[in-house]
């Protein structure tokens, strides 16, 4: 979809090109479009400010059918997540224009003041995610995504930052593959049936891929999963991703939270919390992706994906309050609050990826508690370790990639709360202050030494109202983030 291309623009027949505009300074040296742009600047209607659009047909001095002159606002507030977020809503406009190949003119380098190759990744990532569309329950296709891009260098650009299309495509492709996942129903997303599909593409991708099924799970002693799938008919597995690197030294493990469904089990949530409860699994969606989307960007690191699949549903065999479960560590827990269930397949995931893989560093992604996005609302997802590297490197990839992050506290005193006077440890916290912290305490109990860090994307994960570059439903929170960082680290 994505490509690099030059073009004479005053001689060169091209049926679209979009234009980003500062509203304060030009940032453009192709002589055509600043002689339009002078005249577009004197119409009441275009300025160049924030999300002012304008489109001229056949405008004179060109070979050009249309161009679409996007407002960035003042040029010191131009960063990369406002070019990203101009470019997918160019990509949105274009799509509602039914168009199907559309050509973007990059500001000039030396006219600009950030990254050349920061400035390209963000424009191209717009573009890419804004294409993406959802609609595989709609009898009639109103929209079509575009089928070609082709962003607009300059010859030295094109060759120095030749490999960065194929990259972004890569990554927003998988971004789109977690969003799709989101996106299912429960009914068409159950253990098994969201197990096969990510089988089929991690086949496709040539990973190492192994389900675990339920049987399989009792043999080896999963007692906190099995725990939290007893309710549903619907059995549990847990998906295990490999993808090796020849000659690489280390092993980073991922492991992701995949709740089908979480009706809260025994714990029945209140039905308006039901809603959305299919996003349960955004951190399997986006662990899986990553790994299907680093088959193909091939970094010098093994890396795990470990999915632990189940769907949280009441019933006479469901799990209870004061049940007592031993976990894949031997740790004996007492259930608290079966709606604290995420917490618990994370806990036999990690505790097995530790003991059978023995990664350097081990990082968890889930929608795992409220208590997070009370404290960072729904756009910024929590960061939990003690390792103040690895906490750094993923607030700067976040900081990076606009999936943003924040560390957390991880108070030693706070693991009081945990106590049990009849287990090892409780899945609840003693008040209800500090979930956040309470529950990635609680994980922290089942990596031992690994350099660990867990991320709580329930603010993110999922996104009622669509944005820039994202519709509503799942954003695919994580995917870029996690290949920003396997690169860093």
């Amino acid at each position: 979809m994505l490509a690099f291309a030059s073009a004479d623009l005053k001689k060169e027949s091209i049926e679209t090109v979009i234009v980003p505009v500062c509203a304060d300074r030009e940032i453009h040296t192709d002589q055509a479009i600043a002689a339009i742009l002078k005249k577009v600047k004197k119409l009441k209607e275009f300025s160049g400010a924030k999300d002012e659009e304008i489109v001229l047909y056949k405008p004179s001095g060109t070979a050009v059918n249309r161009v679409i002159f996007l407002g960035l606002g003042k040029f010191d507030e131009v960063v990369p997540e406002s070019l990203r977020a101009m470019a997918g809503k160019a990509a949105k406009k274009c799509i509602q224009m039914k168009l199907d190949v559309v050509h973007m003119l990059a500001p000039s380098a030396a006219r600009i003041s950030l990254k050349h190759d920061l400035m390209l990744e963000a424009l191209m990532e717009g573009i890419c995610l804004g294409n993406h569309l959802f609609d595989k329950y709609l009898e009639t296709k109103k929209q079509k995504p575009l089928k070609k891009v082709f962003l607009l260098v300059e010859d030295a650009a094109a060759k120095k930052y030749g490999g960065l299309p194929s990259r972004v495509e890569a990554i927003c492709a998988g971004t789109a593959l977690a969003r799709d996942w989101v996106n299912l129903p429960p009914n068409d997303k159950r253990p098994e049936q969201f197990a096969d599909l990510i089988l089929s593409r991690a086949r496709k991708a040539k990973l190492a891929v192994r389900i675990m099924p339920e049987k399989e799970l009792q043999r080896k002693g999963f007692g906190a999963l099995l725990a939290v799938g007893a309710g549903s008919t619907n059995r549990p597995r847990m998906v295990l991703l490999e993808r090796k690197s020849k000659g690489a030294g280390r092993t980073i493990a991922l492991v992701g939270k995949g709740v089908t469904f979480d009706s809260g089990g025994i714990n029945l949530k209140p039905s308006a919390s039901m809603d959305d409860m299919k996003m349960d699994m955004s951190g399997a969606a986006a662990v899986a992706a990553t790994l299907i989307t680093i088959a193909k960007l091939k970094p010098k690191m093994n890396v795990i994906g470990a999915i632990p699949i189940v769907e949280n549903m009441p019933s006479g065999s469901a799990a209870r309050p004061g049940d007592i479960i031993k976990s894949y560590s031997g740790k004996n827990i007492e259930i608290g609050n079966t709606d604290a269930e995420g917490r618990l397949i994370l806990a036999d995931a990690m505790a097995y990826v530790s003991r059978r893989y023995k990664p350097q560093i081990l990082i968890d992604l889930a929608t795992l508690t409220g208590a997070c996005v009370v404290a960072l609302g729904e756009k910024i997802a929590g960061v939990f370790s003690d390792d103040d590297g690895l906490a750094e490197a993923i607030v700067a990839s976040g900081k990076k990639t606009h999936e943003r992050c924040w560390r957390m506290p991880l108070p030693p005193d706070y693991k009081e709360q945990l106590k049990s006077d009849f287990a090892d440890i409780s899945n609840m916290g003693s008040t209800r202050w500090g979930g956040a912290i309470t529950a990635a305490l609680f994980l922290s109990e089942f990596v031992k030494d690994t350099r660990w860090a867990h991320i709580d994307i329930a603010g993110p994960a999922y996104a009622k109202k669509g944005d820039a570059y994202c519709t509503a439903g799942g954003t695919g929170f994580g995917v870029r983030l996690l290949c920003d960082l396997i690169d860093k680290l």
